[in-house]
């Protein structure tokens, strides 16, 4: 396998925040090649037509990136375009700096777009926040330098999940001074900061409101129970009635379990589809590739005209022809990404048309093979297409990989379904369980086989788990605490 050819591959599964990185680089490497604006010209003929050739059949491009090749070939070009005061882009025509993303590159040149993301206040971390508060909650430099290793040990929820003593020999101090140091940074903002456990952090939150009666103490040591929901042991065990007890839990339910969660958070990213499918006339569905984020390069062709009769040794011309060779095969490679993933796309939509149409009830059994064979294609080169692209359709933006389930057989050999039906069925069915009654998985499996769908019982209980939806037993307790 060629060099080439691995990257071929490579870039056929890039996402296109990965693509966009990778083509920056190529940008800063090879002087040849430039970013495209607006439309897509005309790329680079074949190397057999020349260099002549190459300059009519090229767009009239600012010359960008010729330190490089002023370097090696000793010599200073003139101006590529003697019409032009400098080699500085003029205005209706800008120079390319960069892989096309939609909008301007920021800065603030006269004339430019302002970058927005520079006048963002950046996020304060959780880390940061507590820094701030350890150099007034502790006089001692030497217990500072322990609280911030704390500090730096708590996870992302805000706990401190390391053991103490292992903390305490990582930071070269007693246990006993370590656990005075976390005492205070206990008392830091926010509330329940530094626990070691759920009990822990909901006892520091109550603490502080004045709120852990031996009553609470109680319910906090017996957490499980009341996960379970057995309230006549949660009623015994903490001393209380009923009514108590439910104020008691209320009031837990006020506490945050996760406090560290307030701070530092990563904007979230929307997720951009690489490809749209739209409703056409007649029923038909309209599949084409997101232009706003589609990467283009081309090969400037006037610069590498000019430098070419520059060039003189042998080792100056092979730099060219190999910057050059290198530039026609990542635009020729782009454009077979894109026509790949077009075909994928295509086929997967022709496929799943039942559940464009009708929603995740048709979602129709498919794998990577069936798409191959559809589309006259190697099973990998589908897989690689299918990993971190996106699509935009009526029913919401899915990865490509949404529409890939394993079948899961009819009855009395009907119909297969897909897995992501299923899946779809038994949230359905528990969500309309009658009042007061609860299905069990088995209940769940005979109302399944009565829709045509044949199922075990573990499988039942798999996908409802990953469905995040408790076991009848537990929603049972559920619905007694609620009633």
């Amino acid at each position: 396998m060629t060099p080439q050819l691995m990257q071929a591959i490579k870039l056929l599964q890039l996402s296109t925040v990965d693509l966009a990185a990778y083509l920056a680089e190529e940008l800063d490497k090879n002087p040849l090649l430039e970013a495209a604006e607006g439309e897509t010209p005309a790329t680079a003929p074949d190397a057999g037509e020349g260099v002549d050739g190459a300059v009519e059949a090229a767009a009239e491009w600012a010359p960008e990136g010729r330190e490089e090749i002023e370097a090696r070939l000793g010599t200073e070009l003139g101006n590529v375009f003697p019409d032009d005061p400098a080699p500085a882009a003029a205005p209706d025509r800008p120079a390319a700096t960069g892989v096309r993303d939609g909008g301007g590159a920021g800065g603030g040149g006269e004339g430019g777009d302002a970058n927005l993301e520079a006048f963002v206040a950046a996020s304060t971390t959780l880390a940061d926040h507590l820094d701030a508060q350890l150099g007034l909650a502790i006089a001692d430099p030497a217990r500072r330098v322990i609280g911030r290793g704390i500090v730096d040990s708590l996870d992302a929820a805000g706990y401190l999940t390391e053991p103490l003593d292992e903390l305490a020999r990582r930071l070269g101090a007693p246990v006993s001074v370590v656990e005075a140091v976390l005492a205070v940074v206990q008392t830091l903002d926010p509330s329940g900061i530094g626990a070691r456990s759920l009990q822990e952090c909901l006892a520091i939150q109550l603490r502080e409101r004045d709120r852990l009666d031996p009553a609470m103490a109680a319910l906090l040591d017996h957490l499980p129970l009341l996960a379970k929901g057995d309230m006549a042991a949660l009623r015994r065990l903490c001393g209380v009635d009923a009514e108590d007890l439910a104020d008691m839990i209320a009031e837990l339910r006020r506490l945050d379990p996760k406090p560290g969660h307030a701070f530092g958070a990563e904007p979230v990213q929307p997720v951009v589809p690489d490809v749209f499918v739209r409703a056409g006339p007649g029923g038909v569905w309209q599949v084409e590739l997101n232009t706003e984020v589609l990467p283009r390069v081309l090969v400037n062709q006037i610069y590498y005209a000019e430098v070419s009769r520059q060039a003189r040794s042998g080792a100056d011309k092979a730099f060219l022809s190999e910057c050059y060779a290198n530039a026609n095969w990542l635009t020729r490679s782009l454009e077979q990404r894109a026509r790949t993933i077009l075909k994928v796309v295509s086929e997967i939509v022709r496929q799943q048309d039942g559940f464009l149409t009708h929603g995740v009830a048709h979602l129709r059994p498919l794998n990577l093979k069936a798409v191959a064979l559809a589309i006259g294609m190697h099973e990998s080169t589908v897989s690689r297409v299918t990993a971190n692209k996106y699509v935009a359709t009526p029913r919401g933006t899915f990865e490509l990989k949404y529409f890939f389930t394993p079948a899961i057989a009819g009855t009395d050999g009907g119909a297969t379904h897909s897995a992501e039906a299923v899946r779809h069925r038994i949230r359905a069915v528990i969500a309309a369980e009658p009042e007061g009654q609860v299905f069990s998985d088995d209940e769940i499996v005979r109302r399944l086989e009565a829709d045509g769908i044949a199922i075990a019982r573990r499988t039942v209980a798999k996908y409802r788990e990953s469905l995040g939806i408790p076991s009848s037993s537990q929603r049972r307790r559920e619905k007694a605490m609620r009633g």
